[in-house]
């Protein structure tokens, strides 16, 4: 595959965010939208899928006290800075919440074929107009004023400023660790920006109470630095957790995401950050390291779809075992055997949504990952006898991928109505 590709998804996807994405860009809608009026909105409604519905039911907002899809679409309408982009929750003012906290937004939930869409339409001042995200977090695809459809884009049409996530699932486990070892110019610069980003975050999780605390929990029992590669290994995960606690819990510091996700970039960056330190890997190494578990990452996320009920954290932590098994000395083949074990282990854990049992479910993936790296070292792997697993990565992976889709679109749809029926 092309290297300049490569170089162009991760510039692409890996970006700054305050707050959970999807409340981000729920407000992002709505400034985008207000924009496009001109004025102060004084109705909104928003029209959006379940799958981001669910994500931002019940995850807190940076600096405001409601939560869900209604009150991150009013922070944006009532003042947002489109330019900010997924970071637009970092910059809010007394007066935007104020107004935010004002508005009755209508919700409606629609099917727009995609599972990531958000569309905004607003009146004041005796002019009405609309804006919608999708099939991504910061793709505006539509834009109207005073009924006039100024752009309308297909969902499912190639965009020409974005390089399509779907052309990785061709790219294969050498071409991702040649590129990751001969990194262009600038990459390795915002490889390591993620891990300094995200770290911080993590670690910040330690200094108070943020949702259950699994982080701050789990490292009672454990030094910082680490004193062995054992307990490198479980502060890692207790970090990736934490971190997860201080996001899900509003903390207002940005994180470095992937796939539209902080919690996968967490779970990315941070245990491979503190085993690879321990084990006096110099930052060119951890970075290269990390390029693996991106692009791996990205590569599962194109294959399930960004949005699913399918974890993220799963994702992500089958992309940062393959950075661990790359730097315990692992080969192609090694790596393949990462993917493997991952899927024969916790392929179907279910995503009901961004809130505070995240960090749960990203301490358990890694954990399974640092497992499915050891064994893969080893030469070990599970057999096509196995369920859902292939002859070889790619042949589980398209497994995997009837598995997301076929199988687990009912489960997304039942997950949502538990979750409304508390509502």
């Amino acid at each position: 595959m092309d290297r300049e590709i490569l170089s162009r998804l991760l510039k692409q996807e890996m970006v700054l965010a305050m707050g959970c994405t999807e409340p981000a860009a729920c407000a992002l809608a709505g400034a985008t939208a207000a924009e496009e009026l001109g004025c102060v909105p004084e109705t909104v409604r928003v029209e959006t899928t379940r799958d981001i519905l669910k994500n931002a039911m019940s995850v807190s907002i940076p600096g405001f006290e409601k939560k869900g899809v209604g009150a991150a679409v009013a922070l944006g309408a009532a003042g947002g800075d489109t330019h900010l982009g997924l970071d637009i929750l970092s910059l809010l003012t007394d007066a935007q919440k104020e107004r935010a906290g004002r508005y009755d937004v209508r919700i409606d939930v629609v099917d727009a074929g995609t599972p990531l869409y958000i569309k905004v339409c607003v009146t004041g001042g005796g002019h009405s107009a609309a804006a919608a995200i999708g099939p991504t977090h910061t793709h505006v695809c539509y834009r109207e004023k005073d009924g006039k459809v100024l752009l309308a884009e297909d969902l499912h049409a190639r965009k020409q400023d974005r390089v399509d996530t779907a052309v990785l699932q061709d790219v294969t486990m050498g071409e991702i660790i040649s590129y990751a070892t001969h990194l262009p110019e600038g990459i390795e610069g915002l490889l390591l920006e993620a891990v300094d980003t995200n770290m911080r975050i993590s670690l910040e999780s330690l200094k108070k109470q943020y949702g259950l605390g699994v982080g701050r929990s789990l490292m009672q029992g454990y030094h910082y630095p680490p004193q062995s590669y054992e307990e490198a290994l479980n502060v890692g995960a207790a970090l990736a957790a934490g971190g997860s606690d201080a996001r899900m819990a509003g903390c207002q510091m940005p994180v470095m995401i992937n796939s539209g996700s902080g919690n996968q970039g967490i779970t990315m960056t941070v245990p491979l950050a503190v085993v690879g330190t321990y084990l006096e890997k110099s930052r060119s190494e951890i970075a290269q390291a990390l390029c693996i578990a991106e692009l791996v990452g990205l590569t599962l996320t194109a294959i399930k779809g960004r949005l699913s009920a399918q974890c993220g954290a799963f994702t992500a932590a089958t992309g940062m075992g393959c950075g661990l098994a790359w730097l315990g000395g692992g080969d192609q083949e090694t790596l393949e055997r990462v993917v493997k074990n991952m899927v024969g282990d916790l392929a179907g854990v279910i995503c009901d949504g961004a809130k505070m049992t995240c960090a749960l479910k990203i301490h358990s993936c890694v954990q399974s990952a640092y497992l499915a790296s050891k064994l893969a070292l080893e030469g070990k792997a599970p057999t096509p006898e196995c369920g859902i697993i292939g002859s070889d990565a790619k042949k589980t992976l398209g497994y995997f991928s009837e598995i997301t889709h076929a199988g687990m679109e009912p489960t997304d749809r039942t997950i949502l109505e538990i979750m409304l029926k508390k509502q």
